[in-house]
């Protein structure tokens, strides 16, 4: 059986574990939240390395990605560096190929219908291949960077504006501890108030990453689409409760749960053997291989839809 884990700096109380079958081999894939603790992330990877098949490291990005050109978060490259023997991945592989493939497949989805929506992107510079796979869809998208890393309530508005802010910024930020940039421990299951709720309200779709959307969460938010991923049932029942009326996750509900990029991207280098990340033209392969699938999900009554959500993935 092979073993995925992924140590994350976020909160312990949405760990989960599960097995199942990929490719006719078991996998046991495994979250283990430090609640912020750094030194306790790379005691255990230490303890890890070499007894595991890949690890997934989550609450932090290694790298963010954008037109091309590379950025290294030096917390996170402190990090990945405690594994010596084991391949660790931060989901910044699949983020660059799944999520391009699922905002195209969706763009003219008969229920979805992505295409020239009003998105709201939490953040562009992390989903860089989303920010462009939706443009590429003529989608109206406010790119919500320095509002949610920053709290500078200043909206972004095309992707030009994204890499001119990334390549002013990034060099910069990337040298800070992650806990100024993003929400780790405890901090994941707080709701700061509704700040920034006018580019929510506005917005037809609001997308990436979870735990910036949760961070200013409106009260209401009736008929709205969230495409994300890395929620659990109280998530989805946070979701319900403000009126959001259709559920995307860009990866596939494993037993009631949808993990993280850096978990799905860490599995996908398990199973393919090569002890570090994959080409783009790799993780595509593996993804039509595994037949991986976003996971659709509706929370209104009137509402309701069976979907069909098993596409054809084109390498």
């Amino acid at each position: 059986m092979k073993r995925v884990v992924s140590l994350s700096l976020g909160s312990a109380s949405r760990d989960h574990r599960v097995v199942a079958d990929f490719l006719q081999e078991q996998v046991a894939i495994e979250r283990i939240g430090t609640d912020g603790d750094r030194a306790k992330l790379i005691e255990l990877i230490r303890q890890l390395d070499g007894s595991v098949d890949a690890f997934g490291m989550g609450g932090i990005d290694r790298y963010i990605v954008v037109n091309q050109k590379r950025f290294t978060f030096r917390e996170a490259e402190q990090i990945a560096r405690a594994a010596n023997k084991t391949p660790i991945c931060d989901g910044s592989g699949l983020k660059d190929t799944l999520e391009r493939v699922v905002v195209h497949q969706l763009a003219d989805d008969p229920l979805i219908r992505l295409r020239r929506k009003k998105v709201l992107l939490v953040s562009g510079v992390d989903r860089f291949g989303m920010a462009e796979a939706l443009v590429e869809n003529d989608c109206e998208v406010v790119f919500g960077d320095l509002l949610f890393g920053l709290g500078i309530s200043v909206p972004i508005r095309s992707l030009a504006g994204l890499e001119r802010a990334a390549r002013i910024l990034a060099p910069i930020l990337t040298k800070l501890p992650i806990r100024y940039l993003y929400p780790t421990g405890e901090k994941q299951e707080t709701i700061k108030g509704s700040r920034f709720s006018k580019y929510y309200l506005e917005a037809d779709v609001i997308a990436g990453d979870f735990h910036f959307i949760r961070r200013y969460l409106p009260d209401q938010l009736a008929g709205k689409i969230v495409l994300t991923n890395t929620v659990t049932e109280q998530d989805k029942q946070l979701l319900r409760e403000r009126g959001v009326s259709c559920l995307v996750t860009t990866t596939p509900h494993l037993q009631g749960r949808s993990f993280g990029t850096n978990v799905m991207e860490a599995l996908l280098v398990a199973l393919h053997g090569k002890k570090g990340p994959l080409t783009s033209f790799e993780y595509l392969q593996m993804i039509e291989q595994l037949q991986l699938q976003p996971h659709i999900e509706w929370f209104q009554q009137a509402e309701r839809a069976s979907v069909d959500s098993r596409y054809f993935l084109p390498v």
